[in-house]
């Protein structure tokens, strides 16, 4: 694990017309206050990254499909700095993943149609606190299952 990322499980309740997916609630771990919630989809082997918050906090849940995540931490003074890490979120593993401010991010499809993550983040989007960097700039073989 990279240090400051949590895993929640989350519960899913099946009802007779669908499901409801639970996502996040006040008071939650993870939860460091209400900026704003957003939906991203990935088509399927396509990958999204690399793009590092210096101040937000995400909160990602994946209500449809199946979207692998990799973190990479290259913080100063982190313990877990250097390492990588990769979760794939679907319906099956139905969790939410917070990542702390300062680390990396990339996600791709992996779902054979439509793949969807929900962020709630602690902070409305502001591209100034943002950081983005090319695929080719973090070396990571995105080929390779986990």
């Amino acid at each position: 694990m990279i240090d400051g990322v949590l895993l929640t499980r989350l519960k899913v309740i099946a009802t007779a017309g669908g499901s409801v997916l639970h996502a996040m609630k006040q008071g939650d771990s993870g939860e460091r206050g209400f900026g704003e919630a957003y939906f991203s989809s990935v088509e399927p082997g396509a990958v999204k990254g690399w793009k590092r918050h210096r101040r937000m906090t995400l909160n990602l849940v994946v209500p449809i499909g199946e979207i692998r995540f990799v973190l990479f931490d290259d913080r100063e003074g982190s313990p877990s700095k250097g390492e990588f890490m990769q979760e794939r979120l679907s319906q099956g593993n139905y969790s939410r993943l917070t990542v702390p401010p300062g680390v990396w991010m990339g996600f791709q499809g992996c779902g054979a149609g439509t793949n969807m993550l929900l962020n709630i983040a602690d902070m409305r989007h502001d591209p100034a606190e943002a950081d983005n960097r090319s695929l080719d700039e973090i070396a990571f073989d995105w080929s390779r299952r986990p």
